[in-house]
């Protein structure tokens, strides 16, 4: 699950496709996000408003858990919203960047943690050029950790 922006958003919806895992989520109104409109080809809903914490709110509720992905330790701006929010109505929730712990981390996280649904979250392309290739390692990792 995810909400369609560019960046992490976006490579998560991509990876699901590519491995044939079936994908959704909320976008805002219009689909829109900072490149222009999202693809139809991404299996979305709208929200009723344009505006990005809706779609945020929508994806943490309607999940399991949430990770956010980001290449720097600091979680900023939306995905510090996602983060927040989904603490604040006690859904599990995890930050990962790439530093030596994040495999670790992320085994243990879904270890302690049964989840059918992820939403997959943070910064857009903008706020994070070249993210997509650690949103598809970190992916392709939960993929061998759940098969074991």
């Amino acid at each position: 699950m995810s909400g369609g922006q560019s960046g992490v958003d976006r490579a998560a919806l991509d990876w699901a496709i590519q491995n044939n895992i079936p994908h959704g989520g909320w976008c805002p109104k219009e689909r829109r996000a900072e490149d222009g409109v999202i693809s139809d080809r991404y299996v979305l809903e709208e929200t009723e408003s344009k505006g990005y914490r809706q779609r945020t709110k929508w994806n943490v509720q309607d999940s399991d858990a949430t990770l956010i992905i980001t290449l720097v330790p600091e979680i900023a701006g939306g995905s510090l919203f996602t983060y927040e929010y989904a603490k604040k109505i006690a859904k599990p929730c995890l930050h990962v960047f790439p530093d030596s712990q994040w495999r670790k981390k992320t085994q243990v996280f879904l270890e302690a943690n049964p989840i059918q649904i992820l939403n997959v979250a943070g910064p857009r392309c903008s706020n994070a050029v070249g993210i997509e290739q650690f949103v598809y390692e970190v992916l392709n990792e939960i993929v061998i950790t759940i098969s074991f």
